[in-house]
């Protein structure tokens, strides 16, 4: 049954068009004016058959999509990735290293439950903004941006749709 639904899993596209995107990346871009943090969203409709038939979940993709998009690679190490995977209906949420002890399992939780909603009521872009909001003011809380702070914008801002 899993195979099925990620052979023929919705490409992201058709959930999120171009203009959808590009209120996306600019939330990202507005949420970062608040904190030093890093935020990126990736979404991907589903895995490889290979991948699926070898039992890679969730999780363990989001957390290779982390890597990939070098999400880690922070001068804070206050990066943190919304990974959506189409094809099983999850929502992964993986922080930097800088988050240990300042953010709850719960509290990413929380956050995932907020996009969940959403997604269920069909509207995926405000899913995400939602999100989006959710996990910047977990970031704003344990990284402020302070007055002097002169941001480099580490990450790219923009959606990554794989």
């Amino acid at each position: 049954m899993r195979l099925l639904r990620h052979l023929f899993a919705m490409p992201p596209r058709r959930l999120f068009a171009a203009d959808a995107l590009e209120r996306i990346a600019a939330a990202i871009a507005a949420s970062e004016a608040r904190h030093t943090g890093e935020v990126r969203f990736a979404v991907e409709s589903a895995l490889h058959p290979r991948a699926v038939l070898a039992g890679v979940q969730a999780r363990d993709r989001a957390h290779e999509v982390f890597a990939q998009l070098r999400v880690w690679d922070t001068r804070a190490n206050n990066g943190v990735l919304l990974y959506l995977l189409l094809a099983d209906h999850r929502i992964e949420i993986v922080a930097d290293r800088g988050f240990e002890g300042l953010v709850s399992t719960e509290q990413w939780r929380g956050a995932c439950q907020l996009i969940e909603e959403r997604l269920r009521a069909g509207e995926p872009e405000i899913a995400v903004l939602r999100g989006i909001e959710a996990l910047s003011a977990l970031v704003e809380a344990h990284f402020p941006r302070g007055a002097d702070y002169v941001d480099e914008n580490e990450l790219p801002d923009a959606p990554h749709l794989l």
